[in-house]
């Protein structure tokens, strides 16, 4: 996950009020729930000592999504009487939260707003295909192409004349295919689509797939049913599942491989908390990967004004030089530096059940 879209939050001191909120259900009754929940989480704020100008700016937020038609749900970060952001979540965050910090608390943002695979749909025929562009926030066209539209249907006689028509026929699709290949292949490009999913007749997908760049070819997924099927949503979210947990365990993988000593002695990876603030204080983090319910992430750490104020204890700030300090979670102090440096951040928690990284927090780094 890039995490450049968090900066605003730590442009200016805390503490903050971060709050996650539910959206995906519609009924009757969803606005006077909504209102029902503006005013729980506002007040558990207030319980945990936040100030009344921003309780009030949360409450206000969460008022405004009593009619929103939003699938998922939506974060709030705000500060002395301001929501500073307010990112819509890929998924359902499941009951609504809120926590007063001297940090954000981003880290639930790894599995409600990262990894969200945005893909294209093809829909194939004969003459030509249809595009739409899927993501967590819901569907749109994204253009078509239209090819050849004669001759397209192959006859059963056997004469000459209707062999040399069959032939045009093969001659159009073939065409037709290449057309389509080349627009999806630009779709893909404007659109930096993660997936391209192609719906259609066995014969169709597979003529497409080979006239596609060789560069797409790991994206592309058939589906199992066609336009018409009520099954066809599941067969695309089973498809951008699976590319979220292919993709973790890639990282994984990588993470495992690499947190093997060198001829050297020295390791590409790090994990547990001590290791993990050491290399966030020299700025040698690549890449976090985290398990949001591990063990490890909510474990005490103390930090400064800066990011690279960081500390397993409050008397290492002070040997920094840091006169100033607060206890922050292990996640959320990792996550700022990340944002810091410009490393991303993945939630490993999609990919196969394990023990790595120890205490659910690891980093690839930059340099051994």
């Amino acid at each position: 996950m890039d995490l450049a879209f968090l900066h605003p939050l730590y442009e200016q001191p805390g503490p903050w009020a971060s709050v996650y909120v539910d959206t995906s259900r519609h009924t009757e009754d969803t606005p006077h729930e909504r209102h029902l929940t503006a005013v729980a989480l506002s007040r558990d704020l207030s319980g945990q000592g936040a100030d009344d100008e921003t309780c009030r700016a949360v409450r206000d937020a969460l008022e405004e999504l009593r009619h929103s038609p939003e699938p998922h749900g939506r974060a709030l970060f705000a500060r002395a009487g301001e929501v500073v952001l307010d990112p819509p979540l890929a998924r359902p965050p499941g009951r609504g939260s809120a926590l007063w910090a001297p940090l954000p608390h981003t880290t639930p943002l790894l599995e409600l707003a990262g990894e969200d695979p945005v893909c294209v749909v093809a829909y194939i025929d004969r003459k030509g295909a249809a595009f739409e562009l899927r993501s967590a926030l819901g569907r749109q066209e994204a253009g078509s192409v239209a090819g050849r539209q004669w001759p397209v249907h192959r006859t059963t006689t056997s004469d000459w004349s209707e062999r040399h028509f069959q032939l045009k026929v093969e001659n159009t699709w073939e065409h037709n295919a290449a057309e389509i290949a080349d627009a999806l292949s630009v779709c893909q490009e404007e659109t930096r689509a993660d997936l391209l999913i192609l719906v259609g007749e066995e014969r169709e997908k597979p003529a497409v797939r080979e006239r596609l760049p060789k560069r797409l070819h790991d994206l592309v997924v058939d589906a199992p049913h066609g336009a018409g099927s009520r099954l066809l949503d599941d067969d695309v979210e089973r498809a951008r599942a699976e590319h979220v947990r292919q993709r973790a365990e890639r990282e994984l993988e990588r993470f495992l491989a690499a947190r093997e000593l060198d001829a050297e002695g020295r390791a590409g990876a790090v994990e547990g908390v001590p290791a993990l603030v050491e290399a966030a204080r020299e700025h040698r983090i690549d890449e976090l990967l985290i398990r949001p319910d591990g063990p490890d992430a909510h474990l005490e750490v103390w930090i400064g004004e800066d990011p690279d104020q960081l500390a397993v204890r409050r008397s290492d700030l002070r040997v920094l030089g840091e006169q100033h300090a607060w206890p922050a979670r292990a996640d959320d102090a990792l996550i700022r530096s990340a944002v810091a440096t410009g490393a991303a951040a993945l939630s490993v928690t999609p990919a196969s059940e394990g023990e790595a990284p120890v205490g659910g927090m690891g980093a690839l780094l930059r340099w051994t």
